[in-house]
C-alpha cells in the first residue's frame, strides 16, 4: 500500500464517522467537547452554522451520525447492544442551554442587486436564505401557510416540537432582512420567472400524501383519512378529537407521528398494521420504540385488502397475511401464508403510505423537464434544474427524506446560486476548510480530556405518562439536564482528535504497539491491501474502514493502523519515547456561499 496521504481532508473526515455520515458534515466531537466544557452558546453556534436549526434537529434528527458513531463498534460493557453516544439530544442540550444568541449571527452586507426567490419556507429553503441574506442577495421567501418552517411546522406533532423552538430558529434567518412572503401560494412558474429573479430555489417539498385505493374506500371516506393531511390539521388546531379505535397504515415516521398522535386525541385503542417486516419499516428505531412505549402495538406482515362497512359507516378493515419469501438473489417477496383474512374493528382509518412529490404549478412547458416518476431533472451535486437558473432541493428535488438532508441541499444549492450569479463553473465544488493542530501541552499532557468514559448510554427523561398523553401539546422528551449531559458528553472519543505518524522520528521499539488498547498498531512488512488486513494484530475486517500506512520505516517495515476501533485515547504518544505519534486536532468545515466558494477569491486552504 502507498503512504496514507493525510494532507488529504477526505482522509481524516472519514475517520471522524459521525461527522462523515451527517448530511450537513456538522462538526460533531468539536460541539459536544464544548457541551462538557459547558460553552453552550459557542456549541450551539457550531451546529448552526452546520445544521442550521439545532433545537428542532435536537428533537426530530433522524440521526445518521448515531449509526455511524465509533462508540458503537468500540464498546465491550453493553452487552450485546452496544449504544452510540447521544448525539442528537446533545445537540439539544446547547440549544435548551444556551444564552441569547441573536448579536452573533451573521451581520447582512450591503444589496448586491441580485434577486433570489425561494419557494416554500421550509428547511431547504430557509436554508438558502440564511447563506445567501448575509452575502448581500435579496431574498423573498414564498409559503402558503402563515408562518414559516414548512414541514417542520406542520408534520412534527407539538409533543415533539414545541412550536417556540420553530419560532425562534426560522426567526434567527427571517430576521436577516429575508422578505417572506407569507399566505402566497405560488401557482405558476412561468409567472415567477417573468417577475425577473436572478435564480429561484424550489423546496416546496413532497405535499401530497399517497392514497390507498381499495374496496370501500370511497364510501368509508368520511373516516379514511391521508396522513399527512390530517397531522397539518391537528397542527393548525382543525382537528381535536379522533374515534376510540383507530388503524395507523404504514411504516414510516409520519405513521409514527399519527399513530402518537391518535392516542393523544381520544384514541384509547391504537394500532399500526404495515405489509413489511418491522425491522423493514422506514421509521427509525427510536420512533417506533416511542410508540411501542406509549401502548401502541405494532402488526406486520398484514396486506389492507379492503375498507368494511355499512351504510357509510366504517366498522374495520381487513388483511391478507403474508410471509416474506427470498429468491436465491436476496430478493424478497411478499406470499400469502394461506391463513384466513384477518379482521380489526376501527373507527378510523390513518393512511401513511408514502408521499409524493407534487408540482402542478410548474408548467410542463417552462423549460423545467422531469422524469418518469414525476422529479425534476437534476444535477445531483448542484441541484441545478434544466432551467440554469432554477434549483431545487429538500424533498421537492428526490422525494422524501430528512429534515438533515433538507438543509445539506439549500447549502449546496446556495454555492451553486452565489458562483452562478459570480459568473463561475457551477459545477466546481469548493473545498472544505481544513486543519490540522497537535494537542500537545506538555510532554503527556493534551489540551482535551483524553479519558475514555466507560458509562452506558444514559436515557433521555420523559414527563410522566399521565401528563404526556393528556395533550398534543405537551412535549414528552424532557432533554438531559446539566450533569447528564456533561457525563453522556464524556462518552464520546474525540475521533476528530487523530493520532498523527512521523516515521522519520520511529526507533520501532512496539511500545506503542503494546500499549494500544484496541490492537489498533502494527508494524509489519507492506502488502497489497487484502492481504495486509489479515496480517494485522487484530485482523482489519471492516472494509468501510481505512487503514492508516506510514512510509517506509529503517527496518523497512511500515506502521499500520486500523482506524476502525481505534479509542482516540492518546496512549500511543503519551508512551513513545521519541515523539512519533502525535495528537492532532482535525477541523473540517464545509465551505458555504460567499468568497470562499469562488474560483477567484477562494483562500488557500490550510494544509496538514
Amino acid at each position: 500500500m502507498h503512504r496514507t496521504d493525510i494532507a488529504n481532508p477526505a482522509y481524516f473526515h472519514k475517520v471522524v464517522d459521525c461527522q462523515w455520515a451527517c448530511p450537513a458534515h456538522t462538526p460533531v466531537p468539536e460541539y459536544i467537547r464544548l457541551i462538557a466544557q459547558g460553552r453552550y452558546s459557542d456549541a450551539y453556534m457550531i451546529n448552526w452554522t452546520s445544521n442550521v436549526f439545532p433545537g428542532v434537529l435536537g428533537r426530530t434528527c433522524d440521526r445518521p451520525c448515531e449509526p455511524a458513531c465509533r462508540r458503537g463498534r468500540v464498546e465491550e460493557n453493553n452487552g450485546e447492544h452496544p449504544e452510540p453516544v447521544a448525539i442528537c439530544r446533545l445537540k439539544r442540550v446547547a440549544a435548551d442551554m444556551k444564552e441569547d444568541v441573536a448579536a452573533r449571527m451573521p451581520k447582512v452586507a450591503p444589496k448586491n442587486g441580485k434577486r433570489i426567490a425561494c419557494v416554500g419556507a421550509g428547511p431547504a429553503s430557509l436554508t438558502v436564505a440564511r447563506d445567501l441574506a448575509p452575502l448581500g442577495y435579496d431574498v423573498t421567501v414564498f409559503d402558503g401557510e402563515p408562518r414559516a418552517g414548512g414541514f417542520i411546522r406542520t408534520q412534527i406533532p407539538r409533543f415533539r416540537l414545541p412550536e417556540a423552538v420553530i419560532d425562534e430558529e426560522t426567526g434567527y434567518i427571517l430576521n436577516m432582512g429575508v422578505h417572506f412572503r407569507n399566505n402566497q401560494r405560488i401557482e405558476s412558474m412561468k409567472a415567477l420567472m417573468a417577475q425577473g429573479y436572478d435564480a429561484i430555489f424550489v423546496g416546496c417539498g413532497a405535499p401530497r400524501g399517497r392514497d390507498l385505493q381499495i374496496p370501500g374506500r370511497t364510501e368509508a371516506a368520511l373516516h379514511v383519512h391521508i396522513g399527512i393531511d390530517w397531522l397539518a390539521s391537528v397542527s393548525f388546531g382543525h382537528v381535536k378529537t379522533i374515534g376510540r379505535r383507530v388503524i395507523v397504515l404504514g411504516g414510516g415516521n409520519t405513521a409514527m407521528d399519527c399513530c402518537r398522535s391518535a392516542r393523544r386525541l381520544g384514541g384509547s385503542d391504537v394500532k399500526v398494521i404495515v405489509r413489511s417486516g418491522f425491522e423493514e419499516m422506514k421509521a427509525s428505531p427510536w420512533e417506533k420504540e416511542d410508540a411501542m412505549h406509549e401502548g401502541i402495538p405494532i402488526i406486520n406482515y398484514h396486506v389492507p385488502k379492503a375498507f368494511v362497512h355499512e351504510g357509510g359507516k366504517l366498522k374495520g378493515m381487513t388483511f391478507e397475511i403474508v410471509k416474506a419469501v427470498y429468491d436465491e438473489k436476496g430478493r424478497r417477496s411478499l406470499v400469502p401464508t394461506g391463513q384466513p383474512d384477518a379482521f380489526f374493528e376501527c373507527d378510523d382509518v390513518l393512511v401513511a403510505v408514502g408521499q409524493e412529490n407534487s408540482f402542478p404549478w410548474i408548467e410542463r412547458d417552462c423549460g423545467i423537464a422531469f422524469d418518469e416518476w414525476g422529479l425534476p431533472v437534476l444535477n445531483k451535486d448542484t441541484l441545478q434544474s434544466t432551467v440554469p437558473t432554477v434549483f431545487f432541493g429538500g424533498d421537492a428535488a428526490f422525494g422524501p427524506r430528512n429534515i438533515i438532508t433538507a438543509v445539506a441541499h439549500g447549502h449546496e444549492a446556495a454555492v451553486s446560486i452565489d458562483r452562478l450569479l459570480h459568473g463561475e463553473d457551477v459545477a466546481v465544488r469548493p473545498a472544505p476548510m481544513v486543519n490540522l493542530v497537535s494537542q500537545k501541552m506538555g510532554i503527556h499532557e493534551w489540551s482535551y480530556d483524553n479519558d475514555t468514559s466507560t458509562d452506558n448510554r444514559f436515557k433521555v427523561p420523559w414527563a410522566k405518562a399521565e401528563q404526556a398523553l393528556a395533550s398534543i401539546k405537551i412535549e414528552v422528551e424532557l432533554g438531559f439536564d446539566v450533569a447528564t449531559a456533561v457525563k453522556e458528553a464524556a462518552r464520546c472519543l474525540n475521533c476528530d482528535v487523530q493520532t498523527v505518524f512521523t516515521e522519520s522520528a520511529c526507533i520501532e521499539c512496539d511500545a506503542c504497539v503494546d500499549i494500544c488498547p484496541m490492537d489498533s498498531l502494527t508494524f509489519t512488512v507492506n502488502g497489497e491491501e487484502a492481504d495486509l488486513r489479515r496480517r494485522l494484530k487484530a485482523p482489519a475486517l471492516n472494509q468501510s474502514q481505512p487503514l492508516y500506512v506510514s512510509g517506509g520505516l529503517k527496518t523497512g517495515r511500515v506502521m499500520v493502523k486500523d482506524e476502525d476501533v481505534c479509542l482516540h485515547c492518546g496512549l500511543c504518544a503519551e508512551r513513545c519515547p521519541t515523539g512519533a505519534w502525535d495528537m492532532q486536532k482535525f477541523l473540517l468545515n464545509m465551505t458555504k456561499a460567499g468568497p470562499g466558494c469562488r474560483d477567484q477569491r477562494q483562500p488557500a486552504r490550510e494544509a496538514a
